[in-house]
């Protein structure tokens, strides 16, 4: 299955991964564990939740980015697919992904720098105890500008809606291609004794990219939402970040790792060669010689389908 198309979707996994990985220590901590006050805000579960609010805020970034680079491919794919070959290598593809997990982390860095660890004495008992939290601190580039509002530009209209209506282009673009490709399907369909081939390949074709759109779609719904109030609190000033922003954070929390977790049952739904080379790898043992004939025949025919498209018939 060894393909640029799978080759960024392994990166995206990853990526997700990392994000669902870093969730699980944090949301045990904060929200199941039956702690106090201050074994919950200690020193070090504190600087945990400050690594933790970068790391997964750097690793939710790369997979914005593999996504838009994906559809960027099956765009390519699909429109065109006589520079497919040349454009889409797996050399290419491979020096795309590791930019994408080095440009991101430069890209957060107004993150880092406004996300700062402080402390604060509480009286609890009859004795004194020290908490620390997380606070946003704000530093004045010039008079006029501030380093927080350049985060939040970042955050809202970079990473999140400028790759949404990227994605809504690109996703409507691939739908009309399918519609196009449908209907010279009909067409083709009065000769098919020479055109057989041609049409299982538009088939597969076809099941990837809608596969992708998918997956573009579930990126749209759970992303453009968090753009919008990233946007409006820049808009609407701290009143707005405060009393609206901050409420909807878990919110916000739960849509990211909705993307991130549903994302493999897609592949799995979605994708034929998928599911049977998953269950070739993980329960060999339990599949006989005509199931390992159709793993090596649906690979076989699979291996050049992001190269091959009805215009090139």
């Amino acid at each position: 299955m060894r393909s640029p198309t799978n080759s960024i979707l392994t990166g995206l996994a990853i990526a997700d991964l990392l994000v669902m990985l870093d969730y699980i220590p944090f949301t045990l901590h904060l929200n199941i564990m039956n702690k106090s006050k201050r074994d919950k805000f200690d020193y070090n579960w504190t600087m945990f939740v400050l690594f933790h609010s970068n790391f997964s805020q750097v690793c939710h970034t790369v997979s914005i980015y593999l996504t838009v680079v994906l559809a960027i491919w099956r765009y390519i794919a699909v429109v065109y697919p006589q520079h497919n070959r040349t454009w889409c290598t797996m050399r290419t593809t491979t020096v795309t992904i590791l930019l994408g997990y080095i440009l991101c982390p430069i890209l957060c860095l107004p993150i880092y720098v406004t996300s700062k660890l402080k402390s604060r004495i509480v009286l609890k008992n009859s004795y004194n105890a020290t908490l620390y939290y997380i606070d946003l601190v704000d530093y004045n580039l010039t008079n006029e500008i501030k380093l927080s509002v350049i985060n939040f530009w970042i955050y809202s209209v970079v990473i999140k809606i400028i790759p949404c209506i990227a994605l809504t282009v690109l996703s409507l673009r691939l739908i009309f291609a399918l519609i196009e490709t449908k209907k010279r399907r009909e067409k083709l369909l009065t000769n098919k004794s020479k055109l057989n081939k041609t049409l299982e390949k538009e088939k597969r074709t076809d099941r990837t990219t809608k596969m992708l759109i998918a997956v573009l779609l579930l990126f749209l719904i759970t992303e453009f939402p968090q753009g919008i109030l990233g946007l409006l609190t820049i808009i609407l000033g701290k009143g707005f970040f405060t009393s609206c922003y901050i409420k909807l954070g878990a919110l916000m929390d739960i849509l990211a790792l909705i993307n991130s977790a549903i994302n493999f049952l897609l592949y799995c739904v979605m994708s034929r060669q998928f599911r049977v080379t998953f269950q070739a790898v993980f329960r060999p043992k339990y599949f006989s010689r005509e199931d390992h004939e159709e793993i090596h025949v649906l690979n076989g025919a699979m291996l050049n389908q992001t190269q091959t498209h009805v215009t090139q018939v």
